[in-house]
């Protein structure tokens, strides 16, 4: 399992984005040379987890809970079939290419030590939005990037340092659930049903599907008529 690229973004100007500003920096090139990752600050304030790397959209994008971003270049490889077109690494606007590694069956709370100094936390899949889709120039793409259920990992910076394209990823530590980035996506795009599934993942889920499955939970024993601290099935007296 290696880095092939760690992709950075300049602020553009562009037609279809909804920030302010009318800027974005999702067109990530690959770099040469170390880059330094650390945790950028939370959500709304930091940005990107990379040093050089713009990301203008902070009320969507960037922060501590969303500090990198990684896709697959086997994923890449498989939509370059479904597109008819090449997509280099960066295309997506993932900061960091892998290879070797399942990007959709890794797990919430997952640890990737990369290369000798940096420890990364799998926290969430990433949602499509309409800038994703302009940039791809890709019509219908948000329902298409949806429905295949194959979004990319977003990472905490646990341990920061320098990476570089070539580094070697280690998995350094594996959870014991079974929530998958596959599985949270679902959750929280198509099938909201799962939502209660991701609790098992705790604290190391991304906060704000967190919230959303303990609220889900929340509803569901409530229409159950189940009371605060009861499980549900629960017999009165009993």
């Amino acid at each position: 399992m290696k880095l092939l690229s760690v992709n950075l973004g300049r602020p553009e100007a562009v037609p279809y984005t909804d920030q302010p500003e009318g800027v974005t920096g999702i067109d990530k090139q690959p770099v040469d040379g170390p880059v330094r990752v650390a945790a950028p600050g939370p959500k709304g304030f930091g940005a990107s987890g990379l040093a050089g790397d713009a990301v203008c959209e902070t009320r969507h994008h960037g922060g501590n809970d969303q500090a990198v971003y990684a896709m697959a270049r086997e994923d890449l490889d498989e939509w370059e079939g479904v597109l008819g077109r090449t997509l280099p690494n960066g295309s997506f606007g993932e900061n960091l290419t892998t290879e070797g590694i399942d990007l959709s069956g890794a797990l919430i709370g997952e640890r990737w030590a990369i290369g000798a100094e940096v420890m990364l936390e799998v926290t969430s899949g990433r949602i499509p939005c309409r800038t994703f889709q302009g940039h791809l120039g890709e019509k219908g793409w948000v329902k298409r990037f949806t429905q295949r259920g194959a979004p990319g990992a977003y990472l905490r910076v646990v341990r920061p340092g320098e990476i570089r394209a070539g580094d070697a990823i280690r998995i350094a530590h594996r959870p014991d659930h079974e929530v998958t980035v596959a599985l949270q996506f679902r959750a929280v795009t198509t099938e909201q049903t799962l939502l209660p599934l991701l609790l098992a993942a705790g604290d190391a889920l991304h906060p704000e599907p967190l919230a959303r499955a303990r609220k889900y939970k929340e509803k569901y024993e409530e229409n159950l008529g189940v009371k605060p601290g009861e499980k549900s099935g629960a017999v009165q007296g009993s």
